[in-house]
């Protein structure tokens, strides 16, 4: 298995301090802050572990903020509330903090199965993955200009390969408008756990989305610099028995940036044409020199 595949299965197996106090094992990058995906899947395997599952109940949408940035170099504690447990749905809420500071908050929602109406709109024509560039493809070029461990950090394995439509604008990409496309899946296939495709693909949601934020004025605007911060993130499970050990397809747009902040969107399709999840994230997008 994929030496980054198994850090994050290791992180995502939380150190239980108490029934409904857990810890999470930190995620050192080179980046100066914990990424929110991390601290997403870990609250929701916090929440995950205090809810029974006879019957199984799944998790259907979670609702995040982040209150401040984190620390990668320190492990998280999780504090979960059990707010509600009904007939067919459950309800916690998940509080991350480092030392005495909250950084992060989740509400999570949990249904059990039930057969209903359904309706879905089509899944978008895309590439085939084989044919898109890989994180490695920009990478490399853009790690000629660092060194030492920025370097070596930036160019490491990663738990969740991906695919790009255009190159993001966070490495050297140009702007455009419209939607993007990003494939992703786990770099090596992770098992058969639900809950652990459910953290994996909370996790892989976090990365490429709030750069369609950006993409529309490109990282070198007549506005300078840009600083941008996740605000919260909310994620929609459709189909429990989603995978990440095969492709899925991002749709990704942003339909208005104002205010200095921003809202992007994303849809993720399976090889089947399912629509197994939706995202919505705002971001703080304020020019540098304001």
């Amino acid at each position: 298995m994929n030496q980054a595949v198994e850090n994050l299965l290791r992180r995502l197996d939380l150190k239980a301090l108490g029934p409904d106090e857990f810890e999470g094992e930190k995620e050192p990058n080179s980046w100066g802050r914990l990424f929110g995906g991390m601290v997403a899947a870990q609250a929701l395997v916090s929440a995950c572990r205090t809810v029974a599952m006879d019957p199984p109940r799944n998790a259907h949408s979670l609702h995040c903020y982040f209150l401040r940035p984190g620390n990668p170099d320190k492990r998280v504690h999780f504090s979960v509330d059990r707010i509600r447990d009904g007939r067919s749905f459950t309800t916690r809420r998940v509080v991350a903090s480092q030392g005495d500071r909250a950084i992060f908050n989740m509400s999570v929602s949990f249904h059990t199965r039930e057969e209903g109406f359904e309706h879905q709109h089509p899944a978008p024509s895309a590439p085939d993955p084989q044919h898109m560039k890989g994180w490695t493809d920009f990478a490399s070029r853009m790690a000629e200009r660092m060194e030492g461990p920025q370097r070596a950090r930036f160019l490491e394995p990663r738990p969740i390969e991906m695919r790009f439509l255009r190159a993001p604008t966070f490495m050297g990409g140009e702007p455009s408008d419209g939607d993007n496309q990003v494939m992703f899946r786990a770099a090596t296939p992770i098992g058969e756990d639900p809950l652990l495709h459910w953290a994996f693909l909370t996790y892989a949601s976090d990365m490429s989305l709030l750069d369609n934020l950006v993409r529309p004025h490109g990282r070198r605007s007549g506005l300078g610099g840009i600083q941008m911060a996740s605000l919260d993130h909310a994620v929609w499970l459709h189909h429990p028995d989603l995978s990440v050990n095969d492709w899925l397809l991002y749709q990704q747009d942003s339909p208005i940036a104002t205010g200095a902040r921003g809202l992007a969107r994303g849809s993720i399709y399976d090889r089947r044409g399912r629509l197994v999840a939706s995202v919505a994230q705002e971001g703080l997008m304020r020019p540098a020199n304001g």
